[in-house]
C-alpha cells in the first residue's frame, strides 16, 4: 500500500524543476561564488578534498582525519579536476548539492500532501537562513540532509532499494546521517509489535498488514553496510576508526554529562523551532491548529498529512534532537539540517489547510527567513548560520592582505581559522606563506600567556574568535557564563586595544567592525615591560593575572609553519 496521497497530482518534470531551483539558487548567492573558504571549510573540507584532489588517497594528509566519509570530498574532487581548483568551482559545486537537496524536499513534500504545499515548503526551506547559508559552504551535512530527503520520499512510496540507495549515500556524505534509518528500524519494529493495538493508526494505513514489516526493516539496514566498510578501511589506514582521539573526545567523550546533555537538548530544541525566525512559522502553524477550523473547497475538508506519515516526520525530528543532544562539541544549527526541513513541511501544511490567507502567511514567513540573513541575533551564535560568515572573510581578506604586503616575512601571532589561512595559499586570502606562532583564542588567559614570548613573533593578527553582540542583561548571570565556559567552550576575546597593551605594541590596521565582529593587525615592539603603559590599578590587576598565568604558558603553540 502506497503512502502517497490519495489526490494524485500532476507537476513538472524532475529535470525541469531541478533547473528552476538551480538558477534560483545561483541568483540567489551570486555575491558569494568567489568568496575565500570559511572556518570549518579551510579547516577540514577543503584540505581533505584537495588532498584527494592531488594524490587520490581518501585519507587526508595536510590535516588530521576526522573519519567522516568521503563522499562530498570526492564530488569536489571531481570539479576540480574537470573545471578547475577556484572557490568559485567549489561553491557551485556546493550549489548543485543544495539543488538537489531542495529537490529532494520538493518530493517528499509532495508525497505527503500536494504540490502547492510542496513548492511553498521548498521556498521557505531555500530561504531559511541556515539552509542558505549552508547551500554555498563546503562542508557535508546539507548533502547528508538532501539524501535523507530523498531516501524519505522513497520509503513513503515503499521504494524500498531506493530508499536503501539513498541512506547510503546519506550516511557516506555524513556519518550521523545512518541515524534516520536505524531509528525507521526502531519505529517499524515497534509497530510490528502494536499492530493489534489501537495505536496502529499511527503506524498503518488503509488496512495495511505487518508482512512487509521484516523486508523493509531489512533494507534499512543496508546503509550500515557502506559505511563499516568505510570505517574499517579507515582503521587499515589509520589505526583508528572514529577520527582522531581528539576529534573523538570533543565530539563524544566530553559531551556525555547529564548537565551538558539538559543545555544541548533546550539549545537543539530552540534550533529546530524557533531559530533565526523559525519561529514565525511554528508559532503561525500553532495558533493556526488552535484557533482555525480545516477549510473546505470543492472536494471537501482540505485533508492534512496521513497520522502514519506524520508520526515518521516526528521520529526522525526527534531522533536528530536528541542524538545530536548527546554528541557533537560544538551545537551546531548545521547539525539539525536533516530535521528543519521536515518542521517546515508539517507547518506549512497546517497553514495551507487552516488558514484562509495562507499564501499571504508564506510570504510573511518567506519575508522573516530574508531578514533573518542580515539580522544577528542578541545571542552568541554560530556565523556560518546567516550572512554574517561573509562579513568575516571579508574582514580577514583585507587584513590579511594588509598583514603580507606590510609584513611578509614576519612571524604572526593568531589563533586559528587565521593560522591556516595566512600559510595556506590556496585558501584564498593570501599568495605566498607567511610563518606563524598560534595560540587558542584571544582570551585574557591566551594573550597573557603569549606576551611572555614576545620575542617569538613581530606581528600579531587578533580578531573575534566568537560572535560579540555586546553587553546583555545575560551576562550578569553568572552561572550561565560558566555552564557556557564548561560546556560549550565559551570565552570572551579581549578587545584590540587591550590586546595591544598587554603585548607591548600598537594597532598599525583596524577596519570598522561588522555587526558584533572584528579584526586587527598589532605591530610589536620589542623594548619596553609588558603591560608598562597600562595604568593605575587596572595595570596592576593585568600583571597580578599574568604573574598568575605563567603556568599556561606551555599552551602556547610555538609551531612556526613556513608551508
Amino acid at each position: 500500500m502506497r503512502f502517497a496521497s490519495k489526490k494524485e497530482q500532476s507537476s513538472p518534470h524532475p529535470g525541469l524543476l531541478f533547473v528552476i531551483i538551480l538558477v534560483f539558487v545561483l541568483l540567489t548567492h551570486a555575491r558569494l561564488l568567489q568568496l575565500p573558504y570559511f572556518w570549518d571549510e579551510a579547516g577540514y573540507y577543503v584540505p581533505a578534498a584537495r588532498d584527494l584532489f592531488l594524490t587520490g588517497n581518501l585519507i587526508p594528509h595536510s590535516t588530521t582525519s576526522n573519519a567522516h566519509p568521503p563522499l562530498v570530498m570526492a564530488w569536489l574532487a571531481l570539479w576540480w579536476k574537470v573545471v578547475g581548483y577556484t572557490p568559485l568551482v567549489t561553491r557551485t559545486a556546493m550549489l548543485v548539492v543544495a539543488t538537489f537537496s531542495l529537490l529532494g524536499v520538493l518530493r517528499l513534500a509532495a508525497k505527503v500532501s500536494n504540490f502547492p504545499i510542496a513548492i511553498a515548503s521548498t521556498l521557505c526551506t531555500a530561504l531559511y537562513a541556515v539552509f542558505f547559508a549552508q547551500s554555498s559552504l563546503a562542508q557535508v551535512d546539507l548533502a547528508a540532509a538532501g539524501f535523507t530527503f530523498w531516501a524519505l520520499s522513497a520509503w513513503l512510496e515503499n521504494q524500498f532499494f531506493a530508499a536503501a540507495l539513498w541512506f547510503s549515500l546519506a550516511a557516506l556524505a555524513k556519518e550521523t546521517a545512518i541515524l534516520t534509518p536505524l531509528v525507521l528500524v526502531a519505529w517499524e519494529i515497534v509497530g510490528f509489535f502494536v499492530h493489534k493495538n489501537r495505536l496502529r493508526i499511527f503506524w498503518q494505513q488503509d488496512g495495511e498488514t505487518n508482512i512487509l514489516v521484516p523486508r523493509r526493516v531489512a533494507y534499512l539496514f543496508i546503509p550500515v553496510l557502506p559505511l563499516v566498510a568505510w570505517y574499517a578501511y579507515h582503521y587499515s589506514r589509520t589505526g583508528y576508526i572514529f577520527g582522531n582521539p581528539e576529534f573523538f573526545r570533543y565530539n563524544v567523550a566530553a559531551t556525555l554529562n547529564p548537565t551538558r546533555i539538559v543545555l544541548a537538548l533546550a539549545l537543539r530544541i530552540w534550533q529546530v523551532f524557533g531559530y533565526l525566525h523559525l519561529w514565525v512559522l511554528t508559532v503561525a502553524a500553532l495558533l493556526a491548529m488552535w484557533l482555525l477550523p480545516p477549510l473546505h473547497d470543492s472536494q471537501g475538508e482540505r485533508p492534512r498529512i496521513t497520522l502514519p506519515q506524520q508520526m515518521i516526520f516526528y521520529v526522525v525530528i526527534a531522533a536528530h534532537v536528541v542524538a545530536m543532544a548527546l554528541i557533537g562539541g560544538a551545537v551546531l544549527a548545521r547539525y539539525m539540517l536533516p530535521a528543519i526541513p521536515l518542521v517546515i513541511v508539517l507547518c506549512v501544511s497546517t497553514l495551507w489547510r487552516r488558514f484562509p490567507y495562507w499564501h499571504a502567511g508564506i510570504a510573511c514567513v518567506v519575508f522573516a527567513f530574508v531578514m533573518a540573513w542580515f539580522s544577528n541575533p542578541p545571542y552568541g551564535f554560530a556565523p556560518e548560520d546567516n550572512l554574517a560568515y561573509r562579513d568575516y572573510i571579508l574582514l580577514h581578506e583585507d587584513a590579511e592582505r594588509f598583514l603580507e604586503a606590510r609584513y611578509p616575512m614576519a612571524r604572526v601571532l593568531t589563533a586559528w581559522p587565521a593560522s591556516d589561512e595566512i600559510t595556506r595559499p590556496w585558501l584564498g586570502y593570501i599568495t605566498r606563506p607567511m610563518r606563524v606562532v598560534r595560540i587558542e583564542n584571544f582570551s585574557l588567559e591566551e594573550v597573557l600567556s603569549a606576551a611572555d614570548f614576545r620575542s617569538n613573533y613581530e606581528v600579531a593578527l587578533v580578531f573575534s574568535t566568537k560572535y560579540d553582540p555586546g553587553p546583555t542583561p545575560r551576562d550578569r548571570w553568572q552561572t550561565w557564563t560558566r555552564l557556557k565556559s564548561r560546556f560549550f567552550g565559551f570565552h570572551r576575546d579581549l578587545p584590540p586595544a587591550a590586546i595591544a597593551r598587554i603585548l607591548g605594541g600598537h594597532i598599525v590596521y583596524s577596519p570598522s567592525p561588522r555587526r558584533g565582529q572584528w579584526i586587527a593587525v598589532i605591530e610589536v615592539e620589542k623594548s619596553g615591560r609588558q603591560n608598562a603603559d597600562i595604568p593605575g590599578a587596572q595595570g596592576n590587576r593585568l600583571h597580578g593575572r599574568y604573574l598568575s598565568m605563567m603556568a599556561a604558558r606551555s599552551r602556547l603553540r610555538l609551531s612556526e609553519t613556513d608551508e
